[in-house]
């Protein structure tokens, strides 16, 4: 006797099909696994034989071989259960043998009692399951609104074991899951925060606009109290609305990490770890490698507080990702590359005492001390990023509510939304792909479209003998300019979009390179 039926497996944010292969004998009953299945695979032979029991069927006492094809790739987590467990039925005759499970594809744990059990990585499986010419997929009932993104394939939510045997049977048909995309708004943001709180910082605001804008990485230093963190926290209520290609392959990321909280993710990720995080919590790892932070913080922002408190090892790290916008994590099971386009947001104090440069507080370090402390943070680093603001303290007028209120988030969204659509259009008039960041413009579109005029080479050029600026941190300042036209309607960069843009370059010079 033998049966075939169709299931998924998960490398990396990419799901890939398995085929469960069921010969059985009328001989001495055993159960065996094989397929290169890991101790949570080889387990399902525990659960299968449970939940089948305690369906109302009878396991059948043969000697069962499954095999999980393709036999050279490792297999991990509970997702086959519910595949075995239909291919040893329809050996067995308790499904019907003609019944064709060529069309359809099979994702589900399955629990002692019977109940199908959410899985991580449904999304990437039910596409993998569509790309292979499934046309149908039952997932448990709790993963079913993820599946259902996916166009294209129908979807079924399985709540138990006997569900699934009764529908192939025809005795009750489960009804499919459809994507309701009204309950989904890409273009709406609902925080319990606002920039409208901010009580003064203009010039902080205004360069996390244009950092908004154009995807641009941005550092932050000021005094305790001066209001970085509040600041950063605030960004991800300004950033642009998420296109339906990124919340999809967000929700990728989160699914197979096992932290989404939704069928699909529509607003842009925003995650701050501690600084005693380690290499692979921030880029990823384990012995099956999983996403880190910098992959959690995809089309989002990745926020570090307190940036020379983070190991030396730790801020290198990020440098690889933020030129490349993926990182590939080796190990001896695995090489996984995870997506890791994010935009880095750094805060810092002046100084170990955090008052270096304070009108209002004496600094208590020394200057080898300062020095010390900035030393930690790296020159290949700053030079990764394309902003970077000094934080003045906050002034008792500010502080006590006797100044204007400062503008929405809302409203702020709105130029950003206004920019990128600008931005697309450029690109489009010139043949690009839309989409493209500021940021992350390669060196022939920067010269395509970051042509300046005399003035503006001229200053340009001042800029790049006074500040010192490295050829990455010249292309940086012409791409921040870029982001400063865009926000205003401009075809044309000015020298006053290229002055502004030198002037959040200039803090590497006042505390590094004296």
């Amino acid at each position: 006797m033998l049966s075939k039926v169709y299931s998924a497996g998960v490398v990396g944010i990419d799901g890939f099909e398995v085929a469960v292969e069921c010969s059985a004998w009328d001989r001495v009953p055993r159960f065996e696994l094989v397929g290169l299945p890991d101790t949570a695979v080889k387990e399902a032979k525990g659960r299968v034989r449970s939940a089948c029991e305690n369906s109302g069927f009878v396991f059948p006492e043969l000697d069962i071989m499954i095999n999980l094809a393709p036999a050279d790739v490792k297999k991990e987590g509970s997702a086959f259960d519910l595949a075995i467990i239909t291919a040893i039925l329809q050996c067995d005759r308790i499904l019907p043998s003609d019944f064709d499970f060529s069309g359809c594809a099979l994702v589900g744990e399955l629990s002692l009692s019977g109940e199908v059990r959410a899985v991580g990585g449904v999304l990437p499986m039910t596409l993998a399951a569509r790309a292979s010419g499934r046309r149908e997929i039952f997932v448990p009932l709790d993963n079913a609104d993820e599946a259902a993104v996916v166009d294209g394939i129908t979807v079924y939510g399985v709540r138990t074991l006997r569900e699934l045997i009764n529908h192939i049977r025809g005795v009750e048909l489960i009804k499919p899951r459809r994507f309701d995309a009204s309950k989904f708004d890409l273009t709406s943001h609902i925080g319990e925060v606002d920039f409208a709180d901010v009580r003064g910082q203009l010039k902080a605001k205004r360069a996390l606009e244009i950092a908004a804008a154009g995807g641009h990485n941005v550092l932050m230093i000021g005094p305790p109290g001066a209001g970085k963190s509040m600041l950063a926290k605030r960004l991800a209520t300004i950033l642009p609305d998420m296109s339906f290609e990124e919340a999809v392959e967000t929700t990728k990321i989160h699914s197979v990490n096992g932290t989404l909280r939704s069928s699909l993710v529509t607003e842009r990720p925003f995650r701050s770890p501690h600084h005693t995080v380690s290499v692979p919590g921030l880029v990823g790892g384990g012995a099956y490698p999983r996403p880190g932070e910098i992959s959690l913080s995809h089309n989002g922002v990745l926020f570090l507080d307190e940036l020379p408190e983070f190991t030396k090892s730790v801020t290198e790290a990020l440098r690889q990702p933020l030129e490349d916008s993926v990182v590939t994590v080796t190990r001896a099971a695995a090489k996984v590359t995870y997506p890791a386009s994010f935009m880095l947001v750094c805060a810092m104090n002046p100084c170990k005492c955090g008052y270096f440069g304070d009108s209002t507080r004496q600094c208590r370090c020394t200057p080898q001390a300062r020095s010390k402390y900035l030393e930690r943070v790296s020159g290949p680093l700053l030079d990764r990023i394309d902003i970077e603001i000094e934080l003045p303290a906050v002034s008792y007028n500010e502080i006590s509510g006797k100044t204007k209120m400062g503008e929405p988030s809302s409203e702020i969204r709105k130029r950003v939304n206004a920019s990128r659509r600008f931005t697309d259009e450029r690109l489009a008039k010139a043949g690009d792909k839309t989409g493209t960041l500021n940021a992350k413009m390669t060196t022939e579109q920067l010269r395509r479209h970051c042509v300046l005029d005399e003035e503006a080479s001229t200053l340009m050029r001042e800029a790049f003998e006074s500040l010192g600026l490295s050829a990455r941190g010249h292309d940086r300042v012409l791409r921040v300019a870029r982001t400063i036209a865009d926000l205003d309607g401009e075809e044309r960069i000015t020298a006053d979009h290229v002055a502004e843009a030198i002037m959040y370059r200039s803090l590497d010079r006042k505390y590094w390179r004296k």
